[in-house]
């Protein structure tokens, strides 16, 4: 079985607030073929569905972010589920507006829901996938909790999307293939400026050899 958690606030006063993109996943995820109602266990809204043959959890805990660990901690605990089976989806105001981040263990950077989702698990070693949702001008706390502009949305709603591309990857195919595809932009700086110091090199060996000529 694998895992999903989408990272949230419960209630109507935080829908749609920059917060609550986990949750947005998780419905993006739920309003797919073959997933089930939402049922309230494990101090969550759970569905199950399945992926090819990979029964799937899709998570949305009802205790408030800072203490999301609790459900995540109570599911793996029910259904024996091993932390690299666990995926859990949250917003980052370090990353830019609309940005993925995928990675399968490290710091919490501040995040509260991933804070206490290690204290309860006891490790890092679970994937988690960051959406960017813009730095704050104000007060971090405060930003988190604000909604989206509408000039937002679009980027957000791309962002929506593709986070749930990414978790339906990581269930095919693992983290490796969802890193791969949704963090290569990362990447490719680092190769441009190799493919220019391969060139730089080439030209300063030109220049010797019209110097020793």
């Amino acid at each position: 079985m694998k895992v999903i958690v989408g990272l949230g606030n419960p209630g109507p006063k935080y829908a749609g607030t920059r917060h609550n993109v986990g949750f947005d996943v998780i419905d993006y995820l739920a309003a797919g073929p073959g997933c089930g109602p939402f049922r309230e266990k494990f101090e969550a809204f759970v569905s199950e569905t399945k992926e090819g043959a990979e029964p799937v959890l899709l998570v949305k805990p009802l205790t408030f972010m800072n203490l999301s660990g609790r459900a995540v901690r109570a599911i793996c605990d029910f259904y024996k589920v091993p932390v690299e089976n666990v995926l859990v989806i949250c917003d980052d105001f370090n990353l830019p507006l609309g940005k993925l981040r995928v990675r399968t263990k490290g710091s919490h950077g501040g995040q509260n829901g991933l804070r206490n989702i290690q204290e309860q698990l006891g490790t890092d070693a679970y994937t988690r996938l960051r959406i960017g949702v813009g730095a704050p001008s104000f007060d971090a706390v405060d930003h988190v909790l604000t909604k989206f502009k509408p000039g937002e949305r679009a980027a957000v709603d791309d962002a929506v999307a593709n986070a749930a591309r990414a978790a339906l990857l990581w269930v095919q195919q693992g983290p490796e293939a969802a890193m791969n595809k949704f963090n290569a932009g990362e990447e490719k700086p680092k190769k441009q400026k190799k493919s220019e110091d391969k060139e730089q090199k080439a030209e300063d060996k030109k220049t010797e050899e019209k110097k020793a000529d």
